[in-house]
């Protein structure tokens, strides 16, 4: 290839880059610096919830390419299996937690479970919470999941939907 077509060539490819830079400043509504914040509350539930699926898909991924590269009986191979049924469960925990939130009567709720700790994060979909929504929320959390009380988070998120 001349040096002139690879030249132009680079061009045509910064050039391109340019565009799809520009492009996404103005999609994304910052051009001007002033995003609209409920755009972004709105999507915090979403967004939260497809990190955390990526997240927990890949997670498995990587256990399940142990579990197929090790011979069952060995210590990688249990421990392996060990952590994704530890990971299974505590995604059903979560499932389970945020469906009961939301028979509350609350449009969305996140629930996150430490892997590595006890915590269990609540982020409801409320400007606010009172008191007895506050308690509502820790009572199912504390009796129906078995959660240590003095590690129960729960914080409101106004979001739009």
């Amino acid at each position: 290839m001349s040096r002139t077509k690879k030249i132009v060539i680079m061009t045509g490819l910064v050039l391109l880059l340019a565009v799809t830079a520009v492009f996404n400043f103005v999609l994304a509504g910052s051009l001007d610096g002033n995003a609209d914040s409920g755009v972004t509350a709105a999507n915090y539930f979403t967004t939260y919830r497809t990190e955390r699926s990526t997240t927990r898909n890949e997670e498995l991924l990587q256990l399940d390419s142990i579990l197929e590269s090790t011979e069952a009986g060995t210590d990688a191979y249990e421990e392996a299996m060990s952590l994704k049924l530890q990971i299974v469960e505590m995604m059903e925990r979560e499932l389970l937690l945020e469906t009961y939130i939301k028979s509350l009567g609350y449009n969305d709720a996140v629930v996150s479970i430490g892997m590595d700790s006890e915590n269990v994060n609540v982020f409801v979909n409320a400007s606010e919470l009172s008191y007895n929504d506050f308690l509502s929320i820790y009572n199912i959390l504390t009796e129906e999941a078995g959660c240590d009380p003095a590690n129960v988070n729960i914080m409101p998120i106004q979001a739009e939907i």
